[in-house]
């Protein structure tokens, strides 16, 4: 039941590095030799950490609201093994580290370009793979890493400040909010989601968690962007059960958006727009307190997915 978005679809699943299905298949690398071959020797031992994740426009925001978010912390070991940061585990893994011609590299199941090199930071470019080939071309997202000595010894600055947001970006999501707060049809996904409370002791409320793992990089993006909750409404009228999405507007004000299950049979899905459209009215409106979401501080219109299961008394 997630909201379809082409966009962050296809930068989410290159910057986790999974299978893009839907470029066009590129010649196999090969290389001539050792020569050929792009070498780490000069920044071997010295500690990055990913200060931001941009577009090739600047921006590091799509249309959707969805944030590439700087979260690499990396070390190159040798010729062959990089150590990247676990946030599963809470320490550094060694990653074997594949080395191509013409700057490209493949390590954590990434295939990656190297732009720009030198011991204060690093410019690696994303690039798009299938099977076993890779599109040298890119996907034209840029990953930009800073030596840890650089950031605190040369900026006198620390993690935090410097992956702050640019004013480009701050524009951008200004422009997004005016539109979503006057047409909440016009909503985009909340950075600080949707906080819902109940006012009810019979009505309880539960926010999923994502649960990043290894095969997707770690990513809980879904936290914010696919924002989901369960609700159980006891002392019902009747046993009930529907998935919907909400529009929750700036001023917390809830609407019905659309139901989250497939029909089958004809005529269903009015019967069942008809009474969960019923059921928020009765029982979420008036039982919930809905904090509305924000991006870059700037409080906007956003949508969330409600799964609600009545229980009669």
């Amino acid at each position: 039941m997630k909201r379809k978005s082409a966009n962050r679809g296809m930068i989410c699943f290159l910057i986790i590095a999974l299978i893009y299905t839907g470029c066009k298949p590129a010649p196999v690398i090969k290389h001539n030799g050792e020569k050929d071959l792009i070498s780490f020797k000069s920044v071997e031992g010295v500690s990055y950490t990913e200060i931001s994740r941009r577009q090739k426009n600047g921006l590091s925001f799509t249309e959707d609201g969805f944030q590439l978010e700087p979260q690499w912390k990396l070390k190159f070991v040798s010729d062959d093994s990089v150590s990247i940061y676990s946030f599963d585990k809470k320490a550094f893994l060694n990653f074997p580290l594949t080395r191509g011609y013409d700057s490209v590299f493949n390590t954590a199941r990434t295939w990656l370009k190297l732009r720009k090199m030198s011991k204060d930071s690093l410019v690696f470019e994303v690039l798009k793979s299938q099977a076993d080939s890779i599109d040298t071309r890119g996907a034209e997202v840029y990953m930009t890493f800073y030596a840890n000595n650089y950031i605190h010894n040369v900026l006198h600055s620390d993690i935090t400040t410097v992956r702050q947001s640019s004013r480009k970006d701050s524009l951008f999501i200004s422009s997004l909010v005016s539109r979503a707060n006057s047409d909440y049809k016009k909503a985009f996904a909340a950075r600080q989601p949707v906080v819902l409370v109940s006012k009810s002791p019979s009505v309880k409320v539960n926010k999923w968690k994502a649960e990043g793992d290894i095969l997707n990089n770690f990513d809980t993006s879904d936290d914010y962007f696919n924002p989901s909750y369960s609700i159980t409404v006891n002392k019902a009228d009747a046993n009930f059960s529907y998935s919907f999405s909400v529009y929750v507007d700036d001023k917390g004000q809830m609407y019905y958006g659309k139901p989250l299950v497939a029909f089958t049979e004809q005529g269903y899905e009015d019967d069942y727009i008809h009474h969960s459209k019923a059921v928020m009215d009765k029982y979420l409106i008036s039982n919930l307190q809905a904090t509305p979401g924000k991006t870059l501080n700037m409080t906007h219109t956003s949508l969330i997915n409600i799964h609600v299961e009545g229980k009669k008394s």
